[in-house]
C-alpha cells in the first residue's frame, strides 16, 4: 500500500460499495489525503472524511477503483480516460462489465483486475473474486487484493469465465440466505410463534450456522450429520428438504444456474 499512499488512489462513484471500501482504507490507516472520490452526490459521511472530493484526480495515481452501476459506465468511465495505458491499475467491481469494455475504453496496455464482490462487504464480511488481464501482474493482482480484503476475503480466478458462475453463487447469493430466513420466519408464525420472535430466532440461527461452517474445520455436510439424531425432529424436517426432486438441493441448483445465465447475457449486451 506503499505506492497507493505515495501516489494515490482514485475512487470514481462512492455508493454503498465505494463507501464500504473508502471506510475499510481509512481505518486500515490510509491518510484520506492519499485518497481523491469522484461522486455527484456523495454522502455527508463520505464529506466528512477529510479525501479530495471531486477535485479532479492525480496524474499517476497508483490505482483507479471503478465502483459506479454498470449502466452509468459509459458516463463516467470517461473522466478516467486520460490515465489509461499507463502505469495506473484499474480496479472495477461493476457487474456484468468485463475486461475488454475496460480495455476497449482505456486502451489495451491498461492494467485492468475485474472483481465481483458481494453485499456483506457493507459490515466486513464480504467475499470478491478478483480476475486481471494481460497486462496486471502479481504485485497489481496483490494491490487489488489488499484493497479488496479491507471489506473481506479475497479469492483469485483461473479464467474471467469463471466470473458468471461467482455472480450466480456469491454475488446474488445473499439475497438467497434473506430469502431463507424470511421463509423460516414466516413457517415460524405459522406454527404459533410471535413475528418478532420467529424473525429473531430466524435471523441469529443463520447467522450462527454460517459463522460455525466458516470456523470448524468440519465439512458443512458433517456438520449437518452432526446436528441429525436419528429418526429426530431434524431428520423429519431434512427428508422435505432433502428429497431429490422437490427439495432444496435441486431448487438451489436451479437458481444458481438461472442467475449464471442471466450474467452472462447481460455481459453480451
Amino acid at each position: 500500500m506503499k505506492d497507493v499512499a505515495e501516489r494515490g488512489l482514485v475512487l470514481l462513484g462512492c455508493g454503498k460499495m465505494g463507501s464500504a471500501l473508502l471506510a475499510g482504507w481509512l481505518e486500515g490507516g490510509l491518510s484520506p489525503k492519499s485518497v481523491w472520490v469522484l461522486d455527484p452526490k456523495p454522502s455527508d459521511w463520505v464529506k466528512g472524511t477529510g479525501v479530495h472530493l471531486n477535485e479532479g484526480v492525480p496524474a499517476d495515481p497508483a490505482v483507479a477503483l471503478v465502483a459506479v452501476k454498470p449502466q452509468m459506465m459509459g458516463e463516467a468511465l470517461p473522466t478516467l480516460q486520460a490515465l489509461g495505458n499507463g502505469t495506473t491499475l484499474f480496479v472495477s467491481i461493476a457487474a456484468g462489465t468485463p475486461i475488454a469494455a475496460f480495455e476497449a475504453a482505456l486502451g489495451a496496455n491498461t492494467p485492468i483486475v475485474r472483481s465481483m464482490p458481494n453485499t456483506p462487504a457493507a459490515v466486513g464480511k464480504g467475499i470478491t473474486a478478483i480476475i486481471g488481464n494481460a497486462r496486471a501482474g502479481e504485485a497489481d493482482m496483490a494491490t487489488a487484493s489488499t484493497l479488496l480484503s479491507a471489506v473481506g476475503q479475497v479469492v483469485r480466478l483461473e479464467d474471467e469465465s469463471q466470473m458468471d458462475a461467482v455472480t450466480g453463487l456469491s454475488g446474488s447469493g445473499p439475497a438467497y440466505v434473506f430469502l431463507l430466513i424470511e421463509a423460516m420466519t414466516t413457517a415460524g408464525i405459522e406454527q404459533g410463534l410471535a413475528p418478532d420472535l420467529a424473525l429473531q430466532l430466524a435471523r441469529a440461527t443463520v447467522a450462527g450456522a454460517g459463522a460455525l461452517a466458516e470456523a470448524a474445520p468440519e465439512s458443512p455436510a458433517q456438520l449437518r450429520v452432526n446436528v441429525t439424531s436419528p429418526n429426530g425432529t431434524t431428520q423429519a424436517a431434512l427428508e422435505v428438504l432433502m428429497d431429490p426432486k422437490t427439495g432444496l438441493p435441486p431448487l438451489v441448483s436451479r437458481a444458481i444456474a438461472a442467475a449464471t445465465h442471466r450474467s452472462k447475457e447481460l455481459a453480451r449486451g
